[in-house]
């Protein structure tokens, strides 16, 4: 997979500020996971979100504009190699299947919408080691009839 030249300076700015996600999503009220996906250019953020961001990681005012652009989004055509993304395809491969059934199950034909959705990751607490939550929330869409 390889990054956008945006992503490593937007990347690296951050790393020399020495600033997290989280303090990103108390500077911009957006949350991390978001403020992540604009910076790896798979959302676009509003001028002043764009302008919070940029300000807040010190570059010129020359990246709003980029932020503010429509992404092409996606990996890709090919299997992902990064060994934790890796992971989220092999879990769709898995339990992709029993995830849609159990969705069908529940709320009928449709799908779990990508565009109203929120994703929110937690670190837990284990007795057998710290453990990665991730917590997805999607709109129900019912396929239409006509």
């Amino acid at each position: 997979m390889s990054i956008p030249e945006i992503t490593q300076k937007l990347l690296a700015a951050k790393k020399e500020k020495g600033l997290t996600f989280a303090d990103l999503e108390k500077i911009l009220g957006r949350d991390e996971v978001w403020i992540a996906s604009v910076i790896y250019r798979q959302a676009s953020a509003s001028e002043e979100e764009a302008k919070l961001l940029v300000e807040a990681l010190g570059l010129d005012a020359n990246y709003i504009k980029e932020l503010t652009e429509y992404p092409v989004k996606g990996l890709g055509p090919v299997v992902p190699t990064d060994p934790l993304v890796y992971r989220f395809y092999e879990i769709m491969q898995v339990y992709g299947m029993p995830i849609k059934a159990v969705i069908h199950e529940k709320f009928g034909d449709g799908i779990m919408s990508a565009i109203d959705f929120t994703l929110d990751i937690e670190k837990e607490e284990d007795p057998k080691g710290e453990r990665v939550k991730v917590i997805m929330s999607g709109k129900f869409l019912p396929y239409k009839k006509w």
